[in-house]
């Protein structure tokens, strides 16, 4: 302020030997002399409130433009005009009147969702299409659309964003106040990671400080226009900001190599706390949670410093927040350790996965455990898509460090998986590896829960025997376990069984798998029972009984999270409303189905509630729309083991080419 002072009262044509060196007096002399003018005074590009004050004048005459990239929301009496981005029609506009090109440069071209919108980058843009005739606007988008090297294309003349960029990076790097370096020194951790998106808990443990001074960082950032706050404590960079943070992140990695990995392994290591955590809320105390919790020879017991989730649903909040980025960390992982392989064969710790073994090495031995502690949340959200890049790349990790305890966890979860996305066969080969290494191992509640799952699978592919019998094993290794809830869930397995031979024998095993449940006080045993104890009605032609237990079943979940539980009573609710008569009904709930199904990009649930819709439409007569549904249905489910997909094909075997 110092100095714009003394500039603008020499302008003003005050003395030099006049000018006070204090600056509060050359303020006051300042306002003194423009107090009986009539002045408008522009100043660009303020940094703060501060530098602004002295400057101002007092006169009723006068007024003062200033142009910031903070808010400035600390001048009092000031009316402030923030500028949104451009609209699509807004950038094209710009971009056909500054580069005097018409043809092709619509809203909808590449370049404006290349340049992000700003003023700046659209000018560079339109700068380099009016100087080469020959550059069309397709070419120059090809260039911008390279993920590496975009700032080096937004350079032209005078105008540079990278320059633009580094100057506000660079004044807060210099300045004097903590807030503003602790911003500078975010942005370099937001580059090395380059996450969707951040909050305070992950940048407080990335730069070493408390949550209130990474809060009070990433809101500088948000005030000098480097990030947008999209939602409360989320922060996201704009595109072309995240180019140059990846930029400051390399030179910091070319001083430092081991700078960026670091920075992965903390994240890693705060996000696998964060989901133990997760689970100690979502699984009640019992076995399976106990087993999830275990240490391994590969993993040590994670020490998140911050306070527990104090419910199932403040972590499946947490989890819907932040599985983009676990996904994107792991999938760096993933493409930097040579992971991503095959499901088949078994590692038996070979090092299959093709890690290079170097400082990245502990970054990745983190997501085994990280994997095992979300699979609760991923499989209750029925978070599929998620759930199988987690998968693959913790099996291959697993198996390459040689920890049979992580790669059988890998192993039954990603079984798991198989099965609730349709694909039974590929579900028993992985469960039924896992089960070799849990009986290897000698974990007896680990090897239950296998031979409750195998027995599931073998229902399903029809091999009913085979099922009993596993099924049979695995409830005597309950009881000597002395576990309830175990037996619960092997009853209600085998009533799945005997609903193929004896629906009232069925029901009978539901039943009591029902008051185990309740012995046990499970939600999920006891919704799964109604549900089960419905379908068992509809195999008997009793669709007004199954109706009353499907909507048992989503009673007692509520707003609980166990979405194949509630996409097979919402399925069944459909299929018993279609049976009774009821078909405007049957069409809500399933139009319902399919939204929330392709919601979390369930392509197995979509398409079982496409084959239902097609059938409601098909008794509508509206056969073409039936079809329609129907193909669309198999497309899905084609490569499963459904026998819906055989009744597809049956249904669409007599269309008329």
């Amino acid at each position: 302020p110092a100095q714009a002072l003394a500039a603008l009262l020499r302008d003003l044509g005050t003395a030099p030997r006049r000018i006070p060196e204090h600056p509060d007096a050359a303020a006051a002399l300042l306002r003194s002399t423009l107090a009986p003018t009539r002045t408008l005074m522009v100043l660009d590009d303020a940094a703060h409130a501060a530098q602004v004050r002295p400057l101002l004048p007092a006169g009723a005459g006068c007024a003062v433009i200033v142009t910031s990239r903070s808010p400035l929301t600390a001048l009092d009496g000031a009316h402030r005009f923030p500028l949104a981005p451009l609209s699509d029609d807004e950038s094209a506009a710009l971009l056909r009147a500054a580069s005097g090109r018409a043809a092709g440069l619509d809203a909808a071209h590449p370049l404006v969702e290349l340049t992000g919108r700003l003023p700046l980058a659209l000018r560079v843009v339109a700068a380099r299409l009016a100087a080469r005739r020959a550059l069309t606007p397709d070419a120059l988008a090809g260039q911008l659309a390279a993920t590496e090297g975009r700032l080096q294309h937004l350079e032209y003349d005078d105008l540079s964003v990278r320059r633009s960029l580094a100057v506000a990076h660079e004044a807060l790097r210099a300045s004097d106040r903590e807030a503003d370096r602790d911003a500078a020194h975010a942005l370099s951790r937001i580059g090395a990671l380059d996450l969707p998106a951040y909050g305070a808990p992950l940048l407080a443990r990335l730069s070493g400080t408390d949550e209130f001074r990474a809060e009070t960082a990433l809101d500088r950032l948000v005030d000098v226009a480097l990030l947008d706050e999209t939602t409360y404590g989320r922060y996201v960079p704009h595109d072309l900001v995240r180019h140059f943070a990846r930029e400051l992140a390399d030179t910091a990695d070319a001083a430092d190599p081991a700078d960026t990995t670091e920075a992965v392994e903390q994240a890693l290591r705060w996000y696998a706390g964060r989901a133990r955590q997760s689970l100690l809320v979502m699984l009640p105390p019992g076995y399976e949670r106990d087993e999830r919790l275990r240490t391994t020879a590969s993993s040590a017991e994670p020490q998140p410093m911050e306070p527990p989730f104090t419910s199932a649903e403040e972590a499946f909040a947490w989890g819907d927040r932040e599985l983009p980025n676990i996904v994107a960390l792991v999938e760096r992982c993933s493409r930097e350790h040579g992971g991503g392989g095959s499901d088949g064969g078994s590692g038996g710790g070979s090092g299959g996965g093709g890690r290079d073994g170097g400082s990245g090495a502990a970054a990745a031995a983190l997501v085994p455990a990280l994997v095992r502690h979300l699979f609760p949340y991923l499989h209750r959200g029925g978070r599929l898509a998620e759930l199988d890049v987690l998968g693959r790349f913790a099996l291959d990790v697993a198996r390459s460090l040689g920890d049979d305890e992580a790669e059988a966890f890998a192993l039954t979860d990603r079984a798991g998986l198989h099965f609730m996305s349709g694909r039974a066969s590929e579900a028993l080969a992985l469960n039924d590896e896992g089960l070799k290494l849990w009986r290897r191992l000698g974990v007896v509640s680990c090897v239950r829960r296998c031979l409750n799952n195998r027995g599931l699978v073998l229902e399903s592919l029809g091999r009913y025997e085979e099922s009993e019998e596993t099924l049979r094993e695995s409830l005597e290794l309950s009881r000597q376990l002395g576990d309830p809830y175990g037996e619960a869930v092997t009853f209600s397995h085998l009533g799945n069984l005997y609903k193929h031979t004896d629906a009232r024998a069925a029901i009978a095993h539901h039943e009591r798998s029902l008051a185990l449940g309740e012995m046990a006080d499970s939600l999920v045993v006891r919704h799964t029972a109604h549900c089960n104890i419905g379908y068992a009605h509809l195999r008997l032609g009793e669709p007004a009984a199954a109706v009353r237990n499907f909507e048992q079943s989503l009673r007692i979940l509520g707003d609980d999270e166990d979405w194949q539980g509630e996409s097979k009573s919402r399925l069944g609710l459909v299929r018993a409303l279609r049976e009774l008569g009821r078909p405007d009904r049957a069409s809500h709930e399933c139009a319902l189905l399919l939204d929330l199904a392709e919601r979390r990009a369930d392509q197995y649930a979509v398409g079982l509630a496409r084959h239902q819709r097609g059938l409601l439409l098909m008794a509508q007569g509206r056969v073409e729309e039936a079809y329609r549904e129907w193909e669309r249905a198999q497309t899905v489910l084609d490569d499963t083991d459904s026998t819906v997909a055989v009744d597809l094909r049956e249904l669409l075997k007599d269309r008329a080419p």
